[in-house]
Order: structure tokens, then C-alpha cells, then sequence
């Protein structure tokens, strides 16, 4: 068997009969963008770096790289998407809302 990994910690069953059963997590279905509900924060990082934060996307962690990417790109800087948010590096906050404006997210810049 190729799942072996996926087994580790079961008990062994005597039961010829017995299939074992993964419990795969359901990808989340990505919402178009005009559901997306997205908020933009400015957040002060550990040694006092600025970040820009795009929270509530409601979606796959793939299509969460690929808005993270887009932005990071445009923007000119690093930054890691991750948990349902996108880390943008700097204070970008108002190019970051007009990029997803345009990208036809719903969007706004929040409190930070």
C-alpha cells in the first residue's frame, strides 16, 4: 500500500474486509471576486516593520498565491500569502485597494 504515511497511528484490524477510510479536507470553493468581501490593514511587524495586510478571502490556498503574487508583483516587494491573508511588505495600502478594485474585488482599507 502507497498511503502508508496516511495510516500512521491505526491499530492493525484483523478484519480482512476492513477499508481503511482517509478523511480528506475539502478544498474551499473560491467565491468570485465581486462576493469577496476583502479588508485592507496596515500592521506593524517584529522589529517595527511596516506590512500591508489583505484579509477575508474566502477561497483555495492556491488561488490565494496566485492574488498574492499578482499584488507583490505590482507592488515591487515581497510579502507571503498564507491563512486566508496576503502579507504585502511596506505601506501600500491605497495601490493594493485600487489593484483589487480593479481586479473586481469588493474591498476597503480597515483600521491599523
Amino acid at each position: 500500500m502507497s498511503d502508508w504515511k496516511e495510516r500512521l497511528g491505526v491499530v492493525f484490524s484483523t478484519n480482512p474486509d476492513y477499508k481503511y477510510e482517509t478523511s480528506a479536507e475539502a478544498e474551499t470553493e473560491t467565491l468570485d471576486p465581486s462576493k469577496q468581501n476583502l479588508k485592507v490593514w496596515l500592521d506593524r511587524l517584529k522589529g517595527g516593520r511596516v506590512a500591508t495586510v489583505v484579509r477575508g478571502f474566502v477561497g483555495s490556498d492556491d488561488d490565494l498565491s496566485a492574488l498574492g503574487k499578482e499584488l507583490k508583483k505590482s507592488c515591487g516587494v515581497g510579502g507571503t500569502a498564507k491563512d486566508g491573508e496576503i502579507i504585502i511588505q511596506g505601506d501600500h495600502r491605497d495601490r493594493v485597494v485600487e489593484l483589487l478594485t480593479k481586479a473586481g474585488y469588493r474591498c476597503k482599507k480597515a483600521g491599523g
